[in-house]
């Protein structure tokens, strides 16, 4: 007898139950697997191609919901079949909006069961949505700054208050979370639009070189300088310096930026003359600088001198009702980019973007879409986001069992996953029969 090419996955903690969905699958030639806990199932899920999952719902420790979660993300091609002893409705409306195809009470027919198989089999995937067109996003931007949660909006009003005079101003917030982007909308919304924008990152250039390259030298000022240089201060010039990572700046630099506020002057390194400047600074940093002035790592009066106007981020996790219109600014830009066309996304995988925490926040968002462009064709699915998005069960730490107990686990586990076939066990356990035979007498 030939086996069909449909492997099933049954998933019930009560063995009779198994054994009766089993018997009835392998009389329609179906390969069947079986399980008796979710954590189980999801070892069997991982390694071997499963075309169908039948579970039951109330399993203890994990229940089947679980599974369904965890499948329905991790494996959203595959159909799902839940069979269970405790009807509600409840459970069955929470099971078919997880994409349950079929929802069996028992007990059940055999007959009712191969219609509920053969449904789910003939599903087929319907026609996904998109978010909405780029029109809509337009009008939810200023500048390049996408979102209209009260936090973005509370920005963009102290940008409007700032962007025609040339006050300090100190971006405070986690790492991605579009700092400079802030800066480059004060700079370019305002009337200063076309003087010179100069962003630094104090952290990417080495501490040893930072000094000239943000005050410029004379020739001869250390080895190497062969000739006069113009700082990214005296570039900035009428504009505005964007400081990058403040935080790490050297205590020297330090005492320069408070003599640049200060005294609106630059003095190259190597040199006693004083350089007029017009520039407006503003800075950023993801460090905690009270923390590091208490560390004496970083100056009390320059802190004070740079926050003249503050500017706080908040991080996505804490706005994202944002989040599907920066989905939409990155399907436009790489979708054009890559493909040459504006690609959409389901709401299946929309959902779960917007669920997750982003701790990597705009620039993690970014990348996850360019990544899922570049995957898919012409529809972002969920299959082309990272399993680290996705739904993860939390299974409780495994109890502490003797030696035997673990070892008769282990083969009632192969015995199982080989249908009791006793040969292709041993082969698995790397036993005999007889060995296998007296293990199980035991």
């Amino acid at each position: 007898m030939h086996l069909k090419k449909e492997n099933i996955l049954i998933v019930d903690d009560d063995i009779h139950i198994l054994e009766l969905l089993q018997r009835h699958l392998q009389s329609w030639n179906y390969h069947t697997y079986k399980a008796v806990s979710v954590k189980e199932a999801v070892t069997i899920l991982r390694d071997t191609s499963i075309d169908l999952l039948i579970t039951d719902l109330k399993m203890p420790e994990i229940d089947g919901f679980e599974l369904i979660k965890f499948v329905s993300e991790h494996y959203p091609n595959l159909p799902k079949l839940v069979v269970t002893g405790y009807p509600s409705v409840q459970d069955s409306l929470s099971a078919i909006k997880s994409g349950v195809v079929e929802y069996l009470t028992k007990p059940f027919t055999k007959e009712e069961l191969g219609k509920a198989i053969e449904k789910s089999f003939n599903l087929k995937k319907t026609a996904t949505t998109s978010l909405p067109t780029a029109t809509i996003l337009k009008d939810k931007s200023y500048g390049d700054i996408i979102g209209h949660s009260e936090k973005i909006k509370d920005v963009i009003q102290v940008i409007e208050r700032v962007k025609d005079n040339k006050a300090t101003i100190f971006i405070k917030g986690e790492s991605g979370t579009g700092k400079e982007l802030i800066a480059r909308a004060i700079h370019y919304q305002g009337k200063f639009s076309r003087a010179p924008f100069i962003a630094v990152n104090c952290g990417g250039i080495p501490e040893n070189l930072l000094e000239s390259e943000l005050f410029g030298y004379t020739k001869g000022a250390f080895t190497g300088a062969e000739k006069n240089r113009e700082g990214f201060f005296q570039a900035a010039n009428g504009g505005t310096i964007f400081l990058d990572e403040i935080g790490n700046a050297s205590t020297a630099v330090q005492s320069r930026l408070l003599r640049v506020l200060q005294e609106k002057e630059v003095v190259k390194v190597g040199s006693q003359k004083a350089e007029k400047i017009d520039v407006r600074i503003i800075a950023a940093t993801n460090s905690d600088l009270k923390d590091m002035i208490k560390k004496e790592t970083f100056r009390e009066d320059l802190y004070y001198r740079l926050t003249v106007v503050e500017i706080d981020i908040a991080p996505l996790r804490e706005r994202k009702e944002d989040i599907p219109l920066l989905i939409e600014k990155f399907l436009f830009k790489y979708g054009v980019e890559y493909k040459d066309r504006f690609v959409q996304i389901t709401p299946e995988a929309s959902v779960i973007l917007q669920r997750y925490n982003w701790p990597g926040n705009i620039r993690e968002l970014e990348n996850v879409i360019q990544r899922a462009v570049i995957m898919c064709d012409k529809i972002i699915e969920v299959e082309h986001l990272p399993d680290s998005l996705k739904f993860n069960i939390d299974f409780p730490d495994d109890e502490l069992v003797s030696l035997k107990e673990m070892e008769k686990r282990y083969i009632q586990k192969v015995l199982a996953t080989t249908n009791n076939n006793k040969t292709k066990a041993a082969e698995i356990l790397g036993i005999d029969r007889k060995t296998i035979r007296q293990k199980l007498s035991e």
